[in-house]
């Protein structure tokens, strides 16, 4: 298994080494699931905004996310083929998936009318000098990458983007089977939490992916509406697939984001 922005992480290791790493640190799939208990089912925040221009491509280029907007860490403005995923490259068992499979591919939800595409890898963790070399690969590893799409809808577009991936986590708790650029993604939970603030409305959500070695790892998406451009977040942590281990989606780039939208 693998969720496909893992394989497409540019600071992926060796099938030797992260063998190595989960063989180390197996054994904690369970903190992902201790990580989620007592999370409800969060519904979106919103607001009675006015209806807001639908931004064309080119200015959806002006307001995605920039190497000057972060303080550390990579943003990528050319996606290569494998992190540039299409909408028909994805699919799932279940039809009412589908849109939790789509955000999490870095796909826009439904028929926008423009969209722009950005990845942000973080800076990873430097290990003090004593670390074993296991715990050393760990750190290497231990950084998010975020695929980021930015869509934008005529009219009602925008929120039944953001009402069709609630809808979707919602029926879907119980996890999915997807596949995305031809490899599988097998899901065993669902589960919503906060969304950020900032945006009109938003929702974010955990899923739990069943990794290698018997690793049950996350995977997070957050979705956030500003008028009628919609802004998915997709984030993966390489050492949280081989530990289960929760992570966090870089709130800073989240707000930087969302604050270039207006």
């Amino acid at each position: 298994m693998r969720t496909s922005s893992v394989r497409r992480t540019a600071l992926a290791a060796s099938a030797a080494a992260l063998a190595l790493l989960v063989t180390a640190c197996g054994g904690s799939g369970d903190d992902q699931d201790k990580a989620d208990e007592g999370k409800g089912k969060a519904a979106p925040t919103a607001s009675a905004a006015a209806p807001a221009k639908t931004l064309t491509a080119a200015e959806l280029e002006k307001a995605a996310l920039a190497q000057s907007d972060v303080k550390g860490g990579k943003v990528a403005t050319k996606l290569p083929a494998t992190d540039d995923i299409a909408e028909d490259q994805v699919t799932t068992e279940d039809a009412a998936c589908l849109p939790l499979a789509h955000a999490q591919n870095g796909v826009a939800q439904g028929e926008p009318a423009a969209s722009v595409k950005r990845t942000f890898t973080g800076d990873p963790v430097k290990p003090s000098a004593d670390t074993k070399p296991e715990g050393a690969l760990l750190a290497a590893l231990d950084t998010e990458k975020v695929l980021i799409n930015l869509a934008s809808y005529e009219g009602d577009g925008a929120e039944q983007a953001v009402k069709g991936v609630v809808a979707a986590a919602e029926k879907c708790a119980g996890g999915f089977k997807a596949t995305a650029f031809g490899e599988p993604m097998d899901v065993v939970k669902v589960a919503t939490g906060d969304a950020p603030e900032g945006g009109d409305e938003g929702v974010a959500v955990t899923l739990t992916v069943a990794a290698d070695e018997g690793v049950k790892a996350p995977a997070k998406i957050v979705l956030v509406r500003k008028g009628s451009t919609v802004v998915t977040f997709s984030a993966v942590n390489l050492a949280a697939m081989a530990t289960g281990k929760d992570f966090e989606v870089p709130a800073d780039v989240v707000a930087a984001q969302v604050a270039k939208l207006g």
